[in-house]
């Protein structure tokens, strides 16, 4: 498998971190990658660096979206849009390093919200 920067997805998030406002999500510190050769089936997943990795290292908290070549790079504008909300949806309001499952208390990481949320970031 193989990991390359992708900073042309980056720029798109920045942009959904700024219109959604989600300002607990530090965009200096979200990685974006493409991979390739990946056998999941999945068209992204997020990446987080937990807090004794933070520790060990004495880094800050970070997280990683890999979006996945195979599945992603196919999909429309706004099917990719709607995966990386979803992938951001992840990442709790603390930047902890931790990540909110997809039935998390208090929000909902589902098709719902993305879709709540893209009509939001189209306005």
């Amino acid at each position: 498998m193989k990991w390359v920067f992708a900073p042309e997805l980056h720029t798109r998030i920045r942009i959904l971190v700024q219109k959604l406002e989600f300002k607990h999500v530090d965009p200096e510190r979200l990685f974006v990658f493409r991979s390739f050769g990946s056998k999941a089936r999945a068209r992204a997943r997020i990446w987080s660096l937990p807090t004794i990795w933070q520790q060990a290292l004495n880094v800050s908290a970070s997280y990683c979206i890999e979006v996945i070549s195979e599945h992603f790079d196919n999909l429309s504008p706004k099917d990719q849009e709607h995966t990386l909300v979803h992938e951001l949806l992840h990442i709790p309001k603390t930047f902890s390093g931790a990540l909110l499952s997809h039935t998390h208390r208090g929000g909902r990481v589902d098709r719902r919200t993305v879709e709540q949320l893209i009509k939001k970031f189209l306005k």
